[in-house]
Protein backbone atom coordinates (compact mmCIF):
# COMPACT_ATOMS: atom_id res chain seq x y z
CA UNK A 1 0.00 0.00 0.00
CA UNK A 2 1.27 3.69 -0.69
CA UNK A 3 1.88 6.38 1.31
CA UNK A 4 -1.21 8.50 -0.57
CA UNK A 5 -3.25 5.64 -0.04
CA UNK A 6 -2.35 5.41 3.94
CA UNK A 7 -2.79 9.16 4.37
CA UNK A 8 -6.18 8.88 2.08
CA UNK A 9 -7.54 6.18 4.63
CA UNK A 10 -6.06 8.01 7.53
CA UNK A 11 -8.14 11.06 6.31
CA UNK A 12 -11.53 8.81 5.75
CA UNK A 13 -10.89 7.08 9.16
CA UNK A 14 -10.76 10.58 11.05
CA UNK A 15 -13.51 12.00 9.08
CA UNK A 16 -15.59 9.11 9.92
CA UNK A 17 -14.35 9.33 13.39
CA UNK A 18 -15.37 12.83 13.50
CA UNK A 19 -18.61 12.55 11.97
CA UNK A 20 -18.96 9.92 14.76
CA UNK A 21 -18.13 12.31 17.52
CA UNK A 22 -20.57 14.87 16.01
CA UNK A 23 -23.40 12.28 15.49
CA UNK A 24 -22.62 10.59 19.05
CA UNK A 25 -22.86 14.45 20.49
CA UNK A 26 -26.20 15.68 18.79
CA UNK A 27 -27.65 12.29 20.19
CA UNK A 28 -26.46 13.12 23.52
CA UNK A 29 -27.89 16.30 24.10
CA UNK A 30 -31.02 15.02 22.31
CA UNK A 31 -31.23 12.22 25.21
CA UNK A 32 -30.31 14.44 28.04
CA UNK A 33 -33.31 16.87 26.83
CA UNK A 34 -36.04 13.93 26.50
CA UNK A 35 -34.40 12.74 30.19
CA UNK A 36 -34.84 16.37 31.73
CA UNK A 37 -38.53 16.64 29.93
CA UNK A 38 -39.14 13.08 31.42
CA UNK A 39 -38.03 13.75 34.81
CA UNK A 40 -40.25 16.96 34.59
CA UNK A 41 -43.17 15.13 33.66
CA UNK A 42 -42.71 12.27 36.64
CA UNK A 43 -42.19 15.07 39.20
CA UNK A 44 -44.97 16.72 37.88
CA UNK A 45 -47.64 13.75 38.24
CA UNK A 46 -45.67 12.94 41.58
CA UNK A 47 -46.64 16.56 42.71
CA UNK A 48 -50.20 16.04 41.59
CA UNK A 49 -50.76 12.57 43.52
CA UNK A 50 -49.46 14.28 46.41
CA UNK A 51 -51.64 16.83 45.76
CA UNK A 52 -54.71 14.39 45.43
CA UNK A 53 -53.51 12.42 48.74
CA UNK A 54 -53.38 15.66 50.29
CA UNK A 55 -57.35 16.09 49.48
CA UNK A 56 -57.87 12.66 50.41
CA UNK A 57 -56.54 12.97 53.34
CA UNK A 58 -58.18 16.26 54.49
CA UNK A 59 -61.96 14.57 52.98
CA UNK A 60 -61.24 11.79 55.68
CA UNK A 61 -59.80 13.92 58.33
CA UNK A 62 -63.03 16.35 57.69
CA UNK A 63 -65.30 13.36 57.95
CA UNK A 64 -63.52 11.91 61.11
CA UNK A 65 -63.83 15.49 62.63
CA UNK A 66 -67.71 15.58 61.66
CA UNK A 67 -68.65 12.07 62.90
CA UNK A 68 -66.74 12.43 66.04
CA UNK A 69 -68.86 16.09 66.41
CA UNK A 70 -72.19 13.92 65.57
CA UNK A 71 -70.37 11.77 68.15
CA UNK A 72 -70.25 14.56 70.90
CA UNK A 73 -73.24 15.78 70.16
CA UNK A 74 -75.22 12.99 70.59
CA UNK A 75 -73.27 11.95 74.01
CA UNK A 76 -74.13 15.69 74.44
CA UNK A 77 -77.98 14.90 73.88
CA UNK A 78 -78.24 12.03 75.61
CA UNK A 79 -76.63 13.09 78.96
CA UNK A 80 -78.78 16.31 78.46
CA UNK A 81 -82.01 14.32 78.64
CA UNK A 82 -80.47 12.05 81.13
CA UNK A 83 -80.03 15.32 83.29
CA UNK A 84 -83.45 16.36 82.54
CA UNK A 85 -85.13 12.73 83.77
CA UNK A 86 -82.92 13.32 87.02
CA UNK A 87 -84.09 16.91 87.27
CA UNK A 88 -87.48 15.80 86.76
CA UNK A 89 -87.21 13.09 89.62
CA UNK A 90 -85.85 15.76 91.79
CA UNK A 91 -88.41 17.38 91.21
CA UNK A 92 -91.25 14.61 92.16
CA UNK A 93 -89.39 13.44 94.86
CA UNK A 94 -89.21 17.36 96.23
CA UNK A 95 -93.01 17.31 95.74
CA UNK A 96 -93.37 14.39 97.92
CA UNK A 97 -91.22 15.78 100.54
CA UNK A 98 -93.35 18.87 100.09
CA UNK A 99 -96.46 17.26 100.61
CA UNK A 100 -95.20 14.79 103.50
CA UNK A 101 -93.45 18.41 104.85
CA UNK A 102 -96.76 20.13 105.08
CA UNK A 103 -98.29 16.62 106.49
CA UNK A 104 -95.60 16.85 109.53
CA UNK A 105 -96.53 20.43 110.00
CA UNK A 106 -99.81 19.96 110.53
CA UNK A 107 -99.90 17.92 112.68
CA UNK A 108 -96.85 19.49 114.53
CA UNK A 109 -99.76 22.41 114.39
CA UNK A 110 -102.25 20.46 115.74
CA UNK A 111 -100.10 19.07 118.54
CA UNK A 112 -99.30 22.60 119.46
CA UNK A 113 -102.83 23.57 119.58
CA UNK A 114 -103.24 20.70 121.81
CA UNK A 115 -100.11 21.52 124.23
CA UNK A 116 -101.37 24.78 124.67
CA UNK A 117 -104.86 23.79 125.64
CA UNK A 118 -103.66 21.40 128.01
CA UNK A 119 -101.34 24.11 129.59
CA UNK A 120 -104.51 26.47 129.35
CA UNK A 121 -106.97 23.61 131.66
CA UNK A 122 -103.44 23.32 133.90
CA UNK A 123 -103.46 27.19 134.77
CA UNK A 124 -107.51 26.93 135.17
CA UNK A 125 -106.79 24.28 137.69
CA UNK A 126 -103.69 26.16 139.59
CA UNK A 127 -106.57 28.77 139.88
CA UNK A 128 -109.24 26.32 141.08
CA UNK A 129 -106.46 25.23 143.74
CA UNK A 130 -105.70 28.62 144.93
CA UNK A 131 -109.37 29.42 145.50
CA UNK A 132 -109.41 25.83 147.14
CA UNK A 133 -106.69 26.81 149.69
CA UNK A 134 -108.26 30.35 150.71
CA UNK A 135 -112.03 28.80 150.98
CA UNK A 136 -109.83 26.52 153.29
CA UNK A 137 -108.29 28.68 155.54
CA UNK A 138 -111.84 30.41 155.79
CA UNK A 139 -113.72 27.29 156.38
CA UNK A 140 -110.39 26.31 158.78
CA UNK A 141 -110.68 29.70 160.83
CA UNK A 142 -114.75 29.35 161.15
CA UNK A 143 -114.01 26.05 162.39
CA UNK A 144 -111.91 26.76 165.02
CA UNK A 145 -114.06 29.91 166.13
CA UNK A 146 -117.12 27.70 166.22
CA UNK A 147 -116.44 24.33 167.14
CA UNK A 148 -113.25 24.96 169.37
CA UNK A 149 -111.49 22.32 167.97
CA UNK A 150 -107.24 22.55 167.79
CA UNK A 151 -105.21 23.15 165.08
CA UNK A 152 -104.53 20.08 164.31
CA UNK A 153 -107.78 18.18 164.53
CA UNK A 154 -109.27 21.58 162.49
CA UNK A 155 -106.14 20.28 160.23
CA UNK A 156 -107.42 17.01 160.02
CA UNK A 157 -110.59 17.38 159.19
CA UNK A 158 -110.24 20.49 156.34
CA UNK A 159 -107.48 17.92 154.84
CA UNK A 160 -110.02 15.04 154.31
CA UNK A 161 -112.26 17.58 152.83
CA UNK A 162 -110.21 19.19 150.91
CA UNK A 163 -108.50 15.71 149.38
CA UNK A 164 -112.60 14.33 148.87
CA UNK A 165 -113.04 17.90 146.76
CA UNK A 166 -110.11 17.61 144.79
CA UNK A 167 -110.70 14.16 144.37
CA UNK A 168 -114.44 14.69 142.79
CA UNK A 169 -112.71 17.77 140.49
CA UNK A 170 -109.72 15.92 139.29
CA UNK A 171 -112.14 12.75 138.22
CA UNK A 172 -114.43 15.22 136.33
CA UNK A 173 -111.79 17.01 134.76
CA UNK A 174 -110.24 13.74 133.64
CA UNK A 175 -113.58 12.36 132.09
CA UNK A 176 -113.87 15.93 130.73
CA UNK A 177 -110.53 15.59 128.91
CA UNK A 178 -110.88 11.73 127.95
CA UNK A 179 -114.20 12.57 126.28
CA UNK A 180 -112.69 15.63 124.11
CA UNK A 181 -109.90 13.57 123.21
CA UNK A 182 -112.70 10.95 121.78
CA UNK A 183 -114.77 13.15 119.92
CA UNK A 184 -111.50 14.86 118.11
CA UNK A 185 -110.42 11.32 117.51
CA UNK A 186 -113.42 10.43 115.99
CA UNK A 187 -114.02 13.63 113.60
CA UNK A 188 -110.10 13.34 112.09
CA UNK A 189 -110.96 9.44 111.64
CA UNK A 190 -114.44 10.41 109.83
CA UNK A 191 -112.16 13.20 107.48
CA UNK A 192 -109.25 10.78 106.90
CA UNK A 193 -112.45 7.81 105.68
CA UNK A 194 -114.21 10.42 103.85
CA UNK A 195 -111.10 11.94 101.54
CA UNK A 196 -110.08 8.36 100.99
CA UNK A 197 -113.65 7.63 99.90
CA UNK A 198 -113.79 10.74 97.28
CA UNK A 199 -110.53 10.30 96.18
CA UNK A 200 -111.33 6.31 95.11
CA UNK A 201 -114.89 7.22 93.38
CA UNK A 202 -115.14 4.18 90.97
CA UNK A 203 -118.19 3.30 88.76
CA UNK A 204 -119.97 0.91 89.93
CA UNK A 205 -120.05 -2.56 88.16
CA UNK A 206 -122.99 -4.69 86.87
CA UNK A 207 -122.34 -8.02 86.29
CA UNK A 208 -124.92 -10.52 84.15
CA UNK A 209 -125.24 -14.03 83.36
CA UNK A 210 -125.60 -13.67 79.96
CA UNK A 211 -123.21 -12.57 76.57
CA UNK A 212 -123.99 -12.10 73.56
CA UNK A 213 -121.87 -13.28 70.37
CA UNK A 214 -121.75 -10.96 67.20
CA UNK A 215 -122.63 -13.21 63.94
CA UNK A 216 -122.04 -12.06 60.64
CA UNK A 217 -125.23 -13.23 59.15
CA UNK A 218 -128.50 -15.01 60.57
CA UNK A 219 -126.81 -18.55 58.21
CA UNK A 220 -123.69 -18.89 60.55
CA UNK A 221 -126.56 -20.21 63.24
CA UNK A 222 -127.07 -23.02 61.08
CA UNK A 223 -123.77 -23.81 60.99
CA UNK A 224 -123.62 -23.45 65.06
CA UNK A 225 -126.51 -25.62 65.81
CA UNK A 226 -125.10 -28.19 62.90
CA UNK A 227 -126.89 -31.37 61.75
CA UNK A 228 -129.45 -32.23 64.05
CA UNK A 229 -127.85 -30.23 67.10
CA UNK A 230 -124.28 -31.86 67.19
CA UNK A 231 -122.31 -29.03 67.30
CA UNK A 232 -124.47 -26.96 69.86
CA UNK A 233 -124.94 -29.68 72.01
CA UNK A 234 -120.96 -30.65 71.56
CA UNK A 235 -120.30 -26.58 72.82
CA UNK A 236 -122.39 -26.84 75.56
CA UNK A 237 -120.78 -30.00 77.04
CA UNK A 238 -117.39 -29.17 76.37
CA UNK A 239 -117.70 -25.04 78.12
CA UNK A 240 -120.77 -25.99 80.24
CA UNK A 241 -122.41 -23.27 79.01
CA UNK A 242 -126.20 -22.86 77.77
CA UNK A 243 -126.42 -21.72 73.58
CA UNK A 244 -129.38 -19.78 73.16
CA UNK A 245 -129.96 -19.36 69.39
CA UNK A 246 -133.08 -17.32 68.87
CA UNK A 247 -135.00 -14.25 66.58
CA UNK A 248 -132.16 -11.80 67.60
CA UNK A 249 -131.05 -10.86 64.19
CA UNK A 250 -126.90 -11.53 63.93
CA UNK A 251 -126.58 -12.79 67.37
CA UNK A 252 -127.06 -16.03 69.81
CA UNK A 253 -126.72 -15.45 73.20
CA UNK A 254 -124.17 -17.52 75.72
CA UNK A 255 -125.91 -18.26 79.07
CA UNK A 256 -124.29 -19.32 82.72
CA UNK A 257 -123.61 -18.26 86.44
CA UNK A 258 -119.95 -18.82 86.16
CA UNK A 259 -117.92 -15.62 84.52
CA UNK A 260 -114.89 -17.33 83.79
CA UNK A 261 -116.53 -20.42 82.51
CA UNK A 262 -118.59 -17.93 80.27
CA UNK A 263 -115.85 -15.59 78.67
CA UNK A 264 -114.54 -18.80 77.82
CA UNK A 265 -117.20 -19.86 76.17
CA UNK A 266 -117.74 -16.37 74.51
CA UNK A 267 -113.96 -16.26 73.26
CA UNK A 268 -114.34 -19.89 71.91
CA UNK A 269 -117.49 -19.00 69.85
CA UNK A 270 -115.99 -15.75 68.43
CA UNK A 271 -112.99 -18.00 67.16
CA UNK A 272 -114.84 -20.32 65.56
CA UNK A 273 -117.45 -18.29 64.03
CA UNK A 274 -114.34 -16.04 62.34
CA UNK A 275 -113.37 -19.69 61.23
CA UNK A 276 -116.10 -20.99 59.89
CA UNK A 277 -114.95 -24.62 60.26
CA UNK A 278 -117.77 -25.70 62.91
CA UNK A 279 -117.65 -29.09 64.15
CA UNK A 280 -117.46 -31.29 67.23
CA UNK A 281 -113.57 -32.06 67.18
CA UNK A 282 -112.97 -28.19 66.20
CA UNK A 283 -114.82 -26.96 68.99
CA UNK A 284 -112.74 -28.83 71.46
CA UNK A 285 -109.41 -27.80 69.79
CA UNK A 286 -110.32 -24.31 69.90
CA UNK A 287 -111.38 -24.61 73.55
CA UNK A 288 -108.15 -25.72 74.48
CA UNK A 289 -106.30 -22.98 73.00
CA UNK A 290 -109.04 -20.47 74.02
CA UNK A 291 -107.66 -22.30 77.89
CA UNK A 292 -104.66 -21.48 77.09
CA UNK A 293 -104.51 -18.11 76.08
CA UNK A 294 -106.57 -17.00 78.69
CA UNK A 295 -103.60 -17.43 81.18
CA UNK A 296 -101.74 -15.27 79.42
CA UNK A 297 -104.80 -12.64 79.56
CA UNK A 298 -105.54 -13.20 83.13
CA UNK A 299 -102.04 -12.21 83.95
CA UNK A 300 -102.54 -8.96 81.91
CA UNK A 301 -105.16 -8.30 83.90
CA UNK A 302 -103.34 -8.37 86.71
CA UNK A 303 -100.23 -6.14 85.95
CA UNK A 304 -103.02 -3.82 84.75
CA UNK A 305 -104.60 -3.68 88.25
CA UNK A 306 -100.82 -4.05 89.74
CA UNK A 307 -100.00 -0.68 87.67
CA UNK A 308 -103.48 1.00 88.62
CA UNK A 309 -102.77 0.68 92.24
CA UNK A 310 -99.33 1.65 92.05
CA UNK A 311 -98.24 -1.91 93.32
CA UNK A 312 -94.73 -3.83 92.93
CA UNK A 313 -93.02 -7.35 93.07
CA UNK A 314 -95.79 -9.82 93.29
CA UNK A 315 -94.33 -13.41 92.33
CA UNK A 316 -95.69 -14.08 88.52
CA UNK A 317 -98.62 -16.26 90.07
CA UNK A 318 -100.07 -14.47 92.42
CA UNK A 319 -100.50 -11.81 89.39
CA UNK A 320 -102.16 -14.10 87.48
CA UNK A 321 -104.56 -15.41 89.90
CA UNK A 322 -104.92 -11.63 90.70
CA UNK A 323 -105.99 -11.23 87.18
CA UNK A 324 -108.62 -14.14 87.83
CA UNK A 325 -110.58 -12.50 90.28
CA UNK A 326 -112.16 -10.12 87.65
CA UNK A 327 -113.88 -13.69 86.80
CA UNK A 328 -114.91 -13.71 90.34
CA UNK A 329 -118.16 -11.92 91.86
CA UNK A 330 -119.08 -11.36 95.52
CA UNK A 331 -122.99 -10.40 95.96
CA UNK A 332 -122.62 -9.25 92.20
CA UNK A 333 -119.38 -7.02 92.47
CA UNK A 334 -116.62 -7.89 90.96
CA UNK A 335 -114.03 -9.01 93.32
CA UNK A 336 -110.86 -7.57 90.79
CA UNK A 337 -112.43 -4.17 91.42
CA UNK A 338 -113.35 -4.17 95.01
CA UNK A 339 -109.61 -5.24 95.60
CA UNK A 340 -108.56 -2.52 93.39
CA UNK A 341 -111.18 -0.11 96.00
CA UNK A 342 -109.56 -1.20 98.52
CA UNK A 343 -106.31 -1.17 97.89
CA UNK A 344 -106.56 2.84 97.06
CA UNK A 345 -108.70 3.73 100.04
CA UNK A 346 -106.30 1.62 102.47
CA UNK A 347 -103.19 3.55 100.60
CA UNK A 348 -104.75 6.74 101.00
CA UNK A 349 -105.71 6.27 104.55
CA UNK A 350 -102.76 4.99 105.53
CA UNK A 351 -100.87 8.16 104.18
CA UNK A 352 -102.73 10.61 106.19
CA UNK A 353 -102.02 8.85 108.94
CA UNK A 354 -98.29 8.24 108.24
CA UNK A 355 -98.23 5.00 107.86
CA UNK A 356 -96.55 2.93 105.21
CA UNK A 357 -99.35 3.31 102.33
CA UNK A 358 -97.63 0.84 99.77
CA UNK A 359 -97.41 -1.50 102.45
CA UNK A 360 -101.19 -0.90 103.11
CA UNK A 361 -101.98 -1.36 98.78
CA UNK A 362 -100.02 -4.42 98.77
CA UNK A 363 -102.42 -6.13 101.85
CA UNK A 364 -105.59 -3.88 100.17
CA UNK A 365 -105.07 -5.62 96.60
CA UNK A 366 -104.42 -9.31 98.27
CA UNK A 367 -107.52 -9.47 100.99
CA UNK A 368 -109.66 -11.32 98.44
CA UNK A 369 -106.85 -13.22 96.65
CA UNK A 370 -108.55 -16.51 98.38
CA UNK A 371 -111.54 -16.06 95.99
CA UNK A 372 -109.49 -16.83 92.77
CA UNK A 373 -109.46 -20.31 93.78
CA UNK A 374 -112.03 -22.68 92.69
CA UNK A 375 -114.82 -23.37 94.80
CA UNK A 376 -113.82 -26.99 95.64
CA UNK A 377 -110.49 -25.35 97.96
CA UNK A 378 -111.29 -26.12 101.51
CA UNK A 379 -111.71 -23.37 104.36
CA UNK A 380 -112.90 -19.76 103.87
CA UNK A 381 -111.50 -17.36 101.29
CA UNK A 382 -109.05 -15.48 104.17
CA UNK A 383 -107.34 -18.82 105.15
CA UNK A 384 -107.51 -19.81 101.55
CA UNK A 385 -106.07 -16.53 100.61
CA UNK A 386 -103.27 -16.44 104.04
CA UNK A 387 -101.89 -19.79 102.59
CA UNK A 388 -101.69 -18.82 98.76
CA UNK A 389 -99.95 -15.29 100.05
CA UNK A 390 -97.63 -17.18 102.66
CA UNK A 391 -96.88 -19.97 99.95
CA UNK A 392 -95.21 -16.88 98.10
CA UNK A 393 -93.26 -14.84 100.84
CA UNK A 394 -95.34 -12.10 101.75
CA UNK A 395 -95.06 -10.04 104.52
CA UNK A 396 -96.20 -10.64 107.88
CA UNK A 397 -98.57 -7.64 107.84
CA UNK A 398 -99.88 -8.15 104.50
CA UNK A 399 -100.82 -11.82 105.90
CA UNK A 400 -101.99 -10.91 108.64
CA UNK A 401 -104.30 -8.20 106.92
CA UNK A 402 -105.45 -10.78 104.83
CA UNK A 403 -106.54 -13.85 107.59
CA UNK A 404 -108.10 -10.64 109.72
CA UNK A 405 -110.24 -8.65 107.19
CA UNK A 406 -113.68 -10.81 108.11
CA UNK A 407 -112.43 -11.10 112.10
CA UNK A 408 -110.97 -14.58 111.45
CA UNK A 409 -107.56 -13.53 113.29
CA UNK A 410 -106.48 -10.79 115.74
CA UNK A 411 -104.92 -7.88 113.81
CA UNK A 412 -101.03 -7.60 114.65
CA UNK A 413 -100.56 -3.71 112.81
CA UNK A 414 -102.57 -0.69 112.43
CA UNK A 415 -102.64 -1.33 108.24
CA UNK A 416 -104.60 -4.96 109.02
CA UNK A 417 -107.64 -2.51 110.60
CA UNK A 418 -106.84 -0.19 107.35
CA UNK A 419 -107.65 -3.16 105.26
CA UNK A 420 -110.68 -3.88 107.23
CA UNK A 421 -111.89 -0.38 107.02
CA UNK A 422 -111.73 -0.05 103.23
CA UNK A 423 -112.66 -3.38 102.54
CA UNK A 424 -116.12 -2.40 104.29
CA UNK A 425 -116.18 0.83 102.63
CA UNK A 426 -115.61 -0.94 99.35
CA UNK A 427 -118.34 -3.37 99.77
CA UNK A 428 -120.74 -0.88 101.71
CA UNK A 429 -120.93 2.01 99.51
CA UNK A 430 -124.92 2.05 97.15
CA UNK A 431 -125.11 -0.41 94.55
CA UNK A 432 -122.07 -2.06 95.25
CA UNK A 433 -123.09 -5.38 95.98
CA UNK A 434 -126.70 -7.42 94.93
CA UNK A 435 -127.54 -10.75 96.95
CA UNK A 436 -130.22 -11.40 94.16
CA UNK A 437 -127.81 -12.12 92.05
CA UNK A 438 -125.12 -13.81 94.42
CA UNK A 439 -127.99 -16.27 96.03
CA UNK A 440 -128.49 -17.52 91.99
CA UNK A 441 -124.86 -18.00 91.58
CA UNK A 442 -124.76 -19.97 94.79
CA UNK A 443 -127.71 -21.90 94.28
CA UNK A 444 -126.12 -23.19 90.68
CA UNK A 445 -123.02 -23.88 92.40
CA UNK A 446 -124.70 -26.15 95.23
CA UNK A 447 -126.42 -27.70 92.39
CA UNK A 448 -123.09 -28.46 90.63
CA UNK A 449 -121.48 -29.87 93.82
CA UNK A 450 -124.12 -31.97 94.49
CA UNK A 451 -123.90 -33.56 90.85
CA UNK A 452 -119.98 -33.79 91.14
CA UNK A 453 -120.20 -35.13 94.05
CA UNK A 454 -121.34 -38.68 92.73
CA UNK A 455 -119.11 -41.39 92.18
CA UNK A 456 -117.96 -41.79 88.50
CA UNK A 457 -119.10 -37.86 87.24
CA UNK A 458 -116.54 -36.18 85.20
CA UNK A 459 -118.13 -32.93 85.41
CA UNK A 460 -121.06 -30.92 86.03
CA UNK A 461 -122.83 -27.69 84.92
CA UNK A 462 -125.78 -26.20 85.91
CA UNK A 463 -127.31 -24.44 82.83
CA UNK A 464 -130.79 -22.93 81.59
CA UNK A 465 -130.62 -20.61 84.77
CA UNK A 466 -130.78 -23.90 86.57
CA UNK A 467 -133.48 -25.37 85.23
CA UNK A 468 -131.05 -28.09 84.00
CA UNK A 469 -128.41 -29.82 85.34
CA UNK A 470 -126.09 -31.38 82.86
CA UNK A 471 -123.86 -33.98 83.87
CA UNK A 472 -120.90 -35.56 82.38
CA UNK A 473 -120.19 -39.28 83.94
CA UNK A 474 -117.57 -41.67 83.05
CA UNK A 475 -118.32 -44.91 80.57
CA UNK A 476 -116.08 -47.21 82.30
CA UNK A 477 -117.30 -46.17 85.78
CA UNK A 478 -121.24 -46.10 84.96
CA UNK A 479 -123.02 -48.10 82.82
CA UNK A 480 -126.12 -46.78 80.47
CA UNK A 481 -128.52 -48.63 83.29
CA UNK A 482 -126.51 -46.89 86.34
CA UNK A 483 -127.02 -43.64 84.52
CA UNK A 484 -130.91 -43.59 85.44
CA UNK A 485 -130.08 -44.53 88.66
CA UNK A 486 -127.61 -41.63 89.55
CA UNK A 487 -129.63 -39.02 87.59
CA UNK A 488 -132.21 -39.91 90.32
CA UNK A 489 -130.35 -39.65 93.11
CA UNK A 490 -128.93 -36.39 91.69
CA UNK A 491 -132.38 -35.19 91.55
CA UNK A 492 -133.63 -36.29 94.81
CA UNK A 493 -130.51 -34.86 96.61
CA UNK A 494 -131.56 -31.41 94.93
CA UNK A 495 -135.03 -31.31 95.40
CA UNK A 496 -134.61 -31.98 99.69
CA UNK A 497 -131.19 -29.94 100.03
CA UNK A 498 -131.87 -26.77 97.59
CA UNK A 499 -134.62 -24.12 97.91
CA UNK A 500 -135.10 -23.35 93.91
CA UNK A 501 -138.36 -21.79 91.92
CA UNK A 502 -139.90 -24.65 89.21
CA UNK A 503 -138.30 -27.85 88.34
CA UNK A 504 -134.75 -28.98 87.80
CA UNK A 505 -134.18 -31.67 85.18
CA UNK A 506 -130.89 -33.70 85.37
CA UNK A 507 -129.55 -34.98 82.27
CA UNK A 508 -126.37 -37.59 82.31
CA UNK A 509 -124.13 -38.15 79.03
CA UNK A 510 -122.62 -40.85 78.60
CA UNK A 511 -120.18 -41.02 75.89
CA UNK A 512 -117.98 -43.62 74.28
CA UNK A 513 -114.35 -42.49 72.22
CA UNK A 514 -112.48 -44.87 70.35
CA UNK A 515 -108.94 -43.01 69.29
CA UNK A 516 -106.15 -44.46 67.05
CA UNK A 517 -103.21 -42.60 65.35
CA UNK A 518 -102.27 -43.56 62.24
Amino acid sequence: MSVIEIVIIAVISFAAFLLGWIASSALGKKGIVAARQKAKKIIEEAQGEIEDAKKEKLIEAEEEIFQKRQNLEEEYRNRKNAIKNLETELNTKENNLDRKADLISKKERDIFLQQREIKNRENQLNVRQLKLEKLLSEENERLERISGLTGEQAKKILMDNMIETARKEAAGTVYKIMDDARKEARAKAKNVIISAMEQTATDHAVESTVAIVSLPSDDMKGRIIGREGRNIRSFEIVTGIDVIVDDTPEAVILSGYDPYRRELARITMEKLVSDGRIHPGRIEETYEKTVQEMHEYLTELGEQALIETGVHGLHSDLINLLGKLRFRTSYGQNVLQHSKEVAMIAGIMAAELGLDDHMAKRAGILHDIGRSTDRHSEGSHCQIGYEIAKKYGENPIVLNAIQSHHGEAEPISPISILVQIANDISRSRPGARREVIENFVRRMQSMEEIAEACEGVKAAYAIQAGKEVRVIVDHEKISDANSFQLVKDIAQRIQSEIEYPGQVKVTAIREFRSIDFA
